[in-house]
């Protein structure tokens, strides 16, 4: 039987293929955030118990950033509405999706905001950069420039947020153009220049879906537990607040009880 709060059901509905009962794999183990093969422990425990506070209310704000023409819009289409359009048009200043997810039985929503490759849009899009906790660098596996600014894009996501406080991805799309022999010498680069970048490195096909949902499955795995671990640092922080008032009251009051005694 459910325990959720009668707010939660104001909420849209989580889709049947957005839940997520166990910890989604990387694209692979070099090149990955976390290579722990399950979630964290103590964010099991939570869920389990119900101790995830106001998770289920979050909404994760994502940043996707990336040259002109690098497929951005597409992968977003590919994966929110299972659709891919050949018809590009490119992206006047910023739009975003919203995508509800359920992970480990708690709601869970990502905000997915796709923002314009061109240079003259850069400023209209910087102004919603702020406040991401993850950004995902775009590039195309066709074109080796694209990967060389990406890491332009970086600096200029990061201008606008803590490093230390954003997840970062690393992806190339557009496999499906790619020869092997072409993909091989771009992966080697890529690999690198995640590595510097310290993102996640994924690769992946808007056009025939390949690792698309694996790929945003893992994001919302990795901002749900940053989210969950950091609920629980604050209501630990809270309860030894607590405990210490609740000492120190004690403390306090047992020597107005024990003052009259002395003065006796």
């Amino acid at each position: 039987m459910s325990m959720r709060s009668p707010t939660m059901s104001v909420l849209p509905p989580v889709r049947k293929d957005r839940i997520i009962p166990q910890f989604p794999h990387c694209f692979r183990e070099d090149a990955a955030l976390h290579i722990e093969r399950d979630f964290n422990p103590k964010v099991k425990a939570a869920c389990q118990e119900q101790r995830t506070g106001t998770v289920g209310f979050k909404i994760a704000k994502v940043i996707v950033v990336g040259d002109l023409a690098v497929g951005k819009t597409c992968l977003i289409n590919r994966f929110c509405k299972d659709a891919f359009d050949k018809n590009y048009k490119a992206t006047i200043g910023v739009d975003f999706e919203m995508e509800r997810f359920e992970v480990l039985g708690v709601p869970f929503s990502l905000q997915l905001w796709d923002t314009a490759g061109q240079e003259r849009f850069k400023c209209i899009a910087s102004t919603y950069y702020r406040a991401a906790q993850v950004v995902i660098i775009v590039f195309d596996v066709t074109d080796i420039a694209s990967l060389e600014h990406s890491r332009q894009w970086l600096e200029d996501a990061l201008r606008e947020n803590d490093p230390t406080a954003v997840q970062l991805f690393l992806v190339g799309t557009k496999k499906d153009l790619s020869s092997p022999a072409q993909y091989s010498q771009i992966e080697r680069d890529a690999l690198q220049v995640a590595q510097e970048m310290r993102a996640e490195y994924w690769t992946l096909s808007s056009l025939t879906g390949e690792n698309v949902k694996e790929f945003f499955f893992r994001v919302a795995s990795l901002a749900f537990e940053t989210n969950v671990l950091a609920e629980l640092e604050k209501s630990g922080s809270r309860q030894i607040g607590n405990i210490v008032r609740i000492q120190s009251n004690s403390s306090h009051l047992s020597k107005k009880r024990k003052q009259p005694a002395c003065c006796q």
